[in-house]
């Protein structure tokens, strides 16, 4: 093998892989990523088994085929100290050369033979969903997926395709998050992808793109990617049970008033008390020391009496940071029971503190 390929384009795809190496254990192949170059293209692997990423480029001058691997993170710490320009990679004794001007480096290779296999989307089921709705329903539910639970299911996010829409949903116990497009597909279907999965995901596609899926892995193709992720085995919470099926005060909201608000507060706890009264609202801290915060604005709630919630910020700065729109709409029931927080057509339902 045998390439010369610009420095800002190698770059660029090994720093996109490096989510996808295995970091510890530099004798395990998934340390590598596999570098192939055939039909007119250079292809760069890179997986921890879990999820993977192939990136491919026909940006490139190609003097000789071929397929090697090598420890993805020290090739990019090698390329990024390199200049622009043109760098040539070379494969001879099972050894990566890479040279540019009077600059040389070796690199060791492992046998790309012992590289994992990456499942293939070509005949599997196609789910029909358009990217940046894709992206912006991702983006919406991302804070409210939990991390390390014993419940493995709750450690990403549902896609729930059902006759008439599509729903994601995610939760970490005290708060869910849906947000519901509409379908374009036959078929129904229910997949739990994994938190890192979704992150990933949201850096990568913004094009048009091709979601495909079998028992094990979802598959995503792009233009110059080629995604997959290994699916979460279980079953998801029944999130429609959960959102409240009657609401006794809804009050629209500004978002940006709130946020600045509540940041107010959060400089001494992050938990904060919220109290409507009939043409104020006010915030309060939360907190055991004999520090305090408050604050408030002038709006008409009509409440007749007031009406109090005690939140942990995050979860409402959470949401408002990832709606669209300039308000939003609170759902309110009784103090001690869930609140909802929407906008169009993303919810949030957020268990309160009990004070």
């Amino acid at each position: 093998m045998k390439i010369t390929v610009q420095k800002s384009i190698i770059e660029n795809i090994l720093i996109h892989t490096q989510p996808f190496l295995e970091k510890k254990d530099t004798s395990q192949i998934t340390s590598h990523v596999l570098i192939d170059v055939s039909n007119s293209k250079l292809c760069i692997k890179a997986t921890d088994y879990e999820i993977g990423l192939i990136v491919s480029t026909d940006k490139v001058n190609i003097i000789g085929n071929g397929t090697v691997t090598a420890n993805g993170k020290k090739f990019l710490d090698i390329v990024r100290i390199l200049k622009d320009g043109e760098i040539s990679l070379e494969v001879k004794n099972d050894i990566l050369y890479i040279s540019q001007s009077h600059s040389n480096f070796k690199l060791p290779t492992f046998s790309y033979s012992e590289f994992p296999t990456f499942p293939i989307y070509e005949g599997k089921p196609r789910i029909t969903i358009n990217s940046h709705s894709l992206i912006d329903s991702l983006k919406k539910i991302t804070p409210s997926i939990d991390t390390n639970n014993p419940k493995f299911e709750l450690n990403g996010a549902l896609i729930d395709i059902r006759e008439d829409s599509i729903n994601f949903a995610s939760t970490d116990t005290r708060r869910l998050a849906v947000v519901n497009i509409k379908n374009e597909n036959s078929s129904q279907l229910s997949i739990i992808i994994p938190k890192k999965a979704i992150i990933e995901i949201q850096k990568l596609f913004f094009d048009d793109i091709e979601l495909y899926y079998d028992e094990t892995n979802l598959i995503i193709n792009s233009k110059n990617y080629t995604f997959f992720t290994k699916l979460i085995n279980g079953k998801f919470p029944e999130y429609s049970r959960i959102i409240p099926k009657e609401i006794s005060k809804t009050l629209t909201l500004p978002k940006a008033v709130m946020i600045e608000s509540i940041k107010q507060i959060t400089t001494i706890s992050t938990d904060v008390k919220i109290t409507f009264f009939n043409n104020t609202i006010t915030f309060e801290s939360l907190s055991d020391d004999n520090i305090e915060a408050k604050t408030e604005i002038n709006y008409e709630t009509g409440f007749s009496s007031p009406f109090v919630i005690a939140i942990n910020s995050r979860y409402l700065l959470d949401f408002l940071n990832t709606v669209n729109s300039s308000e939003f709409t609170i759902g309110l029931n009784e103090s001690n029971l869930p609140f909802v927080l929407s906008e169009a057509n993303f919810k949030t339902v957020v268990m309160p503190i009990v004070i």
